[in-house]
C-alpha cells in the first residue's frame, strides 16, 4: 500500500504563489509515476494537472505550463508542486497521486483558492 499526504494550500491572491507537498510512504518501490490532479467547484471529474514519472518525464496540463512545476525528492520521499501566478480559475481541491502495478493511490485532498 502507499500512503499519500497533501499539504500547503489555502487562500491566495492572484498573481501569488503557493507549494504544494505529498507525503509518500509505505511500498514506495512500488511506484513508477506520480501526479497532482484538482478538482474545481461544480466539475464531477478531476483533471491531470502536471506528472512526473520514476524516470524523470514530466508532463504539464497545456494551461498551467510555465506557471506551475512538478518535483520529486527521493531522499525526503515528497512530491511538490510549486505554483506562480496563481489565476482564479486554480482555484479547486488539489490531489496528489501515485501510480504502481496494483492501482492508482490518492490523498484525501487539499483546498487552493485563488481570490482577491
Amino acid at each position: 500500500q502507499v500512503q499519500l499526504v497533501e499539504s500547503g494550500g489555502g487562500l491566495v491572491q492572484p498573481g501569488g504563489s503557493l507549494n504544494l507537498s505529498c507525503s509518500v510512504s509505505g511500498y514506495i518501490m512500488s511506484i513508477f509515476n506520480h501526479g497532482w490532479y484538482r478538482q474545481a467547484p461544480g466539475n464531477d471529474e478531476r483533471e491531470q494537472v502536471a506528472k512526473i514519472t520514476v524516470g524523470g518525464v514530466i508532463e504539464y496540463l497545456e494551461s498551467v505550463k510555465g506557471r506551475f512545476t512538478i518535483s520529486r525528492d527521493t531522499v525526503k520521499n515528497t512530491v511538490a508542486l510549486q505554483m506562480n501566478s496563481l489565476r482564479p480559475e486554480d482555484t479547486a481541491f488539489y490531489y496528489c497521486h501515485a501510480s504502481t502495478c496494483s492501482g492508482r493511490h490518492w490523498g484525501q485532498g487539499i483546498q487552493v483558492t485563488v481570490s482577491s
